[in-house]
């Protein structure tokens, strides 16, 4: 059966100036690495899905240079917006040639969705009623369609109270959307840097690692480990079917002091 192939990557946190770095972690060498690797065991990705937190701190340089990058591969690539991201400077320099910030996507039986999640100014997530009509308008004009939705914070609790206390505060109405339309197949997310992969009733809901460093699982508190980089390969398929699995580059993580500096 034909399947459509997509490269899941988030949280690349990078910063202001190449070589940089955050927490010992030279952020924009592992979102290089971790492309890279992806594109060599994977040569038939068809759609590059980034799912929020583009930068640490937004300066358009960065998105610049996150742009110029993806564009090397030639195919569509769809950026929706983290905490840490600015929706404008995005829009200004992530809507170039096969890169954009395209609300909704169309790949062979599927749309794809992408949902903005950001507060302004807060680290948590809730989807604005503007963001929902959206979402529910698509849903509705394309019925016949499977639905993958990607949005940039979880909408379930995954054990770690520090991160659950930033998930969509408005999961519920959210989720009773989804619930609505048969179609709707799965959900993923970023900003855990972690990996979650759970089923709720009919949809299958899970985040991918981030292009950097990882937080431990089940944390009280913020708490950083040196599992390596990875990213999340989805396989579409035409009768609604979705494979899913996640990889990570073959190194541990390099360098990483927890303790150097503020997330």
């Amino acid at each position: 059966m034909p399947t459509h192939t997509i490269l899941q990557i988030s949280d690349l946190h990078l910063l202001p100036h190449a070589g940089e770095t955050m927490l010992g972690i030279d952020t924009e060498y592992y979102f290089h690495r971790v492309l890279d690797h992806a594109f060599a065991a994977n040569p038939k990705i068809e759609l590059i899905l980034v799912t929020g937190d583009l930068t640490q701190d937004p300066y358009l340089d960065c998105y610049q240079r996150i742009e110029q990058k993806l564009q090397t591969y030639g195919i569509r690539c769809i950026c929706l917006p983290g905490n840490h991201d600015d929706d404008a400077l995005m829009q200004s320099a992530l809507n170039v040639g096969r890169v954009s910030c395209n609300k909704q996507t169309f790949i062979g039986d599927w749309q794809i969705i992408a949902l903005n999640s950001r507060i302004p100014g807060k680290p948590g997530g809730r989807l604005a009623k503007q963001e929902l009509d959206f979402l529910e308008d698509c849903l509705r004009a394309y019925p016949d369609r499977h639905a993958l939705i990607a949005v940039h914070h979880p909408c379930l609790t995954i054990a770690s109270p520090w991160l659950d206390a930033m998930m969509i505060e408005n999961s519920n109405e959210f989720l009773a959307v989804l619930h609505r339309y048969p179609k709707v197949e799965a959900v993923t997310c970023g900003h855990i840097h972690q990996v979650v992969d759970k089923q709720v009733e009919s949809l299958r809901i899970f985040s991918a690692p981030s292009t950097c460093f990882q937080f431990e699982p089940k944390s009280l508190e913020f708490s950083v480990v040196d599992t390596a980089p990875g990213y999340r390969m989805i396989r579409l398929q035409r009768d609604g079917g979705l494979e899913t699995a996640v990889y990570r580059l073959p190194e541990a993580l390099s360098g990483l002091r927890p303790k150097a500096d503020p997330y």
